[in-house]
């Protein structure tokens, strides 16, 4: 591999605005990416921007709601209009509701797979014909280790991250033909907001020794799109070394 592969080429992160996503977007300007950081929330997008610009990286903020497929679609169409082309999606937004089964509402069920797996699949719709005009490119879907087992009062999460590697598994085959790739992360535990919530909840938040900086998750996923052609990695779990089966 070339010292900088990524080098000329433009990444699209969502949930870009804080933790994985916000690291996300650094490692991919490291790199030499353009980066286009999208968010719902349009003031964080445009600080992450806003700060990479400052360092000589050419980046754009744009809101995007990946529960509305509208939005998705419009973001994308903007970033390739004013980046000039899309080679990497990192599909990073994700949402949770931490309630049983029995007190999670219909409409919270639906917002999480709305937002953690229907999202992904737009997201591969609005992108894919892109890549394909380029000659190529790489997805990349942030699942969890809420994908691989499972505990309770979260199974709206669960059933949204077990999906989402199914999608990637499923893209990836459809991709090879176009030379699109698929890469889905499944990270443990990191010391982002995603945690918030817990104290809203009063549920245990998960000990800071045992969970990981997002950058390290997010080189991960530097290492999967920088690899030879010829190759894939096709799925990549990376936890804290003191995570356990937690909770």
């Amino acid at each position: 591999m070339s010292e900088q592969p990524l080098r000329g080429k433009v990444a699209l992160i969502t949930g870009a605005g804080s933790g994985l996503g916000e690291a996300t977007a650094r490692a991919f300007a490291r790199a030499g990416c353009a980066v286009a950081c999208l968010d719902i929330r349009q003031e964080a997008a445009a600080r992450v921007a806003g700060e990479l610009e400052r360092e000589g990286v050419r980046a754009l903020a744009l809101r995007c709601d990946v529960g509305d497929a509208s939005s998705i679609f419009g973001a994308v169409e903007q970033a390739a209009s004013q980046l000039g082309r899309v080679d990497f999606a990192v599909n990073n937004a994700a949402i949770d509701h931490t309630l049983s089964v029995e007190d999670m509402t219909v409409a919270q069920w639906d917002q999480v797979l709305s937002i953690n797996l229907r999202g992904p699949f737009v997201m591969a719709k609005a992108v894919m014909p892109l890549m394909r005009q380029v000659g190529g490119g790489h997805i990349v879907n942030i699942a969890s280790t809420a994908g691989v087992r499972a505990w309770a009062n979260t199974s709206a999460y669960h059933a949204s991250k077990w999906g989402v590697i199914g999608l990637g598994r499923a893209i990836g085959v459809e991709g090879r033909a176009d030379n699109i790739r698929v890469t889905t992360i499944i990270p443990g535990g990191m010391r982002t907001h995603f945690f918030d919530r817990f104290a809203d909840q009063g549920i245990p938040m998960p000990p800071q020794e045992n969970l990981q900086d997002p950058a390290n998750v997010a080189a991960s996923i530097i290492f999967a799109v920088s690899m030879p052609g010829n190759s894939v990695v096709q799925e990549l779990m990376v936890t804290p070394m003191t995570e356990s089966s937690w909770p």
